[in-house]
């Protein structure tokens, strides 16, 4: 009797724990959502498409993807992910004031990429609404 009763007030105390440990995440996300959308701003893309047309096999195409930061807020971009390993971002390491013009950089590597090639460019920011994201397209022909 004495092993069940132990096993019920264990019990009762990791859910109760649980419940609490629970309530604190819902209130330090909610923070965490209030305190994004204060410092939030907004971002206009001067380019969000580059069409680099056709380049031979293994050619690495460089493009830089501009933007500028609409709103009262410096834009801090923190992460910027492509679709396929054969694509690299750059992301600018400082934020962006308010006003200014900056860009991401893109370098595109055709090796064993032969055929049509649409790659994007995922940007995370403190932009609201979202960055959109960034469009790379061309046709890589074989070498020969």
């Amino acid at each position: 009797m004495k092993k069940i009763s132990l096993f019920i007030i264990v019990a009762i105390i990791f859910v109760c724990c649980n419940v609490k440990r629970k309530d604190k995440v819902a209130d330090g996300t909610a923070t965490m959502a209030e305190m994004a959308a204060q410092d939030s701003t907004t971002v206009q893309l001067i380019d969000s498409l580059y069409n680099f047309g056709t380049v031979t096999e293994g050619e690495k195409v460089t493009y830089n993807f501009r933007f500028k930061n609409t709103g009262n807020k410096p834009l801090i971009i923190t992460n910027t992910t492509a679709s396929c390993g054969c694509t690299v971002p750059e992301k600018p390491e400082k934020p962006i004031l308010s006003g200014e013009t900056a860009f991401i950089k893109v370098v595109f590597n055709s090796k064993g990429k032969a055929g049509m090639n649409n790659k994007t460019i995922s940007v995370t920011s403190n932009a609201r609404p979202e960055f959109p994201q960034l469009l790379l397209n061309g046709e890589v022909v074989p070498a020969k």
